[in-house]
């Protein structure tokens, strides 16, 4: 087993990574920015290195100080979380040619797969039924309207080269087009330095499924689905297992299909599939390379460490599980709590947390790096930890949540802990009567 892994992130999924390496006996590195110095990946870590100053492009995302910080503390191995370089190909590649294990995907597999008109080729060549749209990026807007006009209005126009809702807009009629093409294009170079963007069918009601995989050498498996429709501009809020909408058959043909294709283009790590789902059919959205942050819910339900399997395979080559290994059990649900204040749109709240108090008890977790004392800084995701409840079914699951969240207390800043309240127990989500638009459409809070 590796002796040394660099974990290139901060936050909770760098405590969640540390512990993981903890429990394989395995020594750990911290990187922090300036003002990451006392979070609680650093005190948790065997070692730690300051990386640069509080902008991510300075720190979190400069890989020359990161292979520093590797070279001065010899690590062998580096686990990227997600975000950040977790998906970025020159930084595997770099580890790569410098005998370094990067804890992900091949950097040939990320550039593949994050190419997101070339992953939805690959998905088609392999079996998954993609979404009508265009067979490559489009830059005329000439034809790009008369393709708009053979799909249908409304139109989906994204970005090529990422995600998380950027150079992402609707187009709801032709007149419209134009503008938000150009929108569209400024906003993909603005964030992903890349201003090609394509066209996809958009759809009314759809429901966001995703399918986590397993996948090494000699097999690939999958860990069942996350139903992560809650969301609010494409950002996920809840996330869920089992979908509570799809039917066994469906299940069956998605995981079948899925996992047909992951193993068919030589995956090895952890990775998540991403459908959209409509009136019994669903259609292939995105692979992501990397651990994801539902991966709780997913654990709860299979009793398997999602992390301890991502750095097994790296070490080996090969997952240890068979399919007959995972047998989910009840159901699970993830709240993600940021710092921001849902009652002035979603306003972000940096300060110093005050008492903190975290719910705990029968099939209740939380995943954080947030104690009395601790600052939240403006300068990264406002996502402070989760809360994940399992239950027997999920109506308990969801009376779970609703138990931890009233326990949970957190002073000095404003959270999402309200509106995650107001969200569980709201008709729409208790009968399950919604959609990836449901949070866009209506007035909740």
């Amino acid at each position: 087993m590796f002796k040394k892994i660099l974990i290139a992130n901060r936050g909770e999924i760098a405590v969640r990574v540390i512990r993981a390496c903890k429990e394989w006996g395995i020594a750990t590195v911290a990187v922090h920015s300036d003002v990451d110095r006392d979070s609680m990946h650093v005190r948790l870590a065997d070692e730690s290195v300051c990386i640069g100053s509080h902008q991510p492009a300075n720190s979190y995302l400069n890989i020359p100080a990161l292979m520093s910080a590797i070279e001065l503390t010899k690590a062998e191995a580096v686990h990227p979380g997600y975000g950040f370089l977790s998906e970025n190909a020159n930084f595997a590649k770099v580890l790569e040619e410098n005998n370094i294990k990067f804890i992900g995907a091949s950097s040939k597999l990320i550039e593949m797969m994050g190419d997101k008109i070339q992953a939805k080729r690959i998905a088609k060549q392999h079996g998954l039924p993609v979404i009508e749209g265009s067979e490559s990026g489009v830059t005329d807007i000439k034809q790009s309207k008369e393709l708009c006009k053979k799909i249908g209005f409304p139109i989906l126009i994204k970005a090529s080269g990422g995600g998380g809702g950027k150079g992402m807009k609707i187009v709801n009629k032709e007149e419209e087009f134009e503008t938000l093409f150009s929108m569209a294009k400024s906003e993909a170079q603005k964030y992903f330095g890349n201003d090609e963007v394509y066209i996809e069918k958009f759809f009314q009601n759809p429901r966001h499924i995703e399918v986590q995989v397993l996948s090494g050498k000699n097999r690939t498996v999958h860990l069942h689905e996350r139903d992560c429709s809650v969301q609010r501009r494409h950002q996920k809020l809840i996330e869920e297992t089992p979908s509570p909408v799809l039917t066994d058959e469906i299940r069956k043909d998605l995981f079948e299909r899925t996992v047909n294709m992951v193993s068919k283009i030589g995956y090895e790590g952890a990775g998540t599939v991403e459908f959209i789902y409509e009136d019994g059919k669903f259609y292939f959205l995105e692979m992501n390379t990397r651990v994801q942050v539902e991966h709780p819910v997913t654990e709860m339900v299979t009793g398997i460490d999602i992390i301890k399997e991502q750095i097994w395979i790296a070490y080996t080559g090969e997952t240890a599980l068979k399919q007959s290994d995972i047998n989910p059990r009840g159901h699970a649900i993830e709240c993600r709590i940021n710092a921001e204040d849902a009652s002035k749109n979603f306003q972000p709240s940096p300060g110093t947390i005050g008492m903190c108090h975290q719910p705990s008890g029968f099939r209740t977790r939380v995943d954080g790096a947030i104690f009395q004392g601790y600052k939240v800084t403006p300068y990264y995701d406002s996502m402070i930890c989760k809360v994940i409840t399992q239950g027997r079914n999920r109506t308990e699951a969801i009376q779970r949540m609703n138990r931890s969240l009233d326990e949970f207390v957190i002073e000095g800043i404003t959270t999402t802990i309200p509106l995650h309240k107001v969200l569980l127990n709201h008709k729409k989500f208790i009968e399950s009567d919604f959609n990836v638009g449901w949070l866009d459409n209506e007035k909740v809070i």
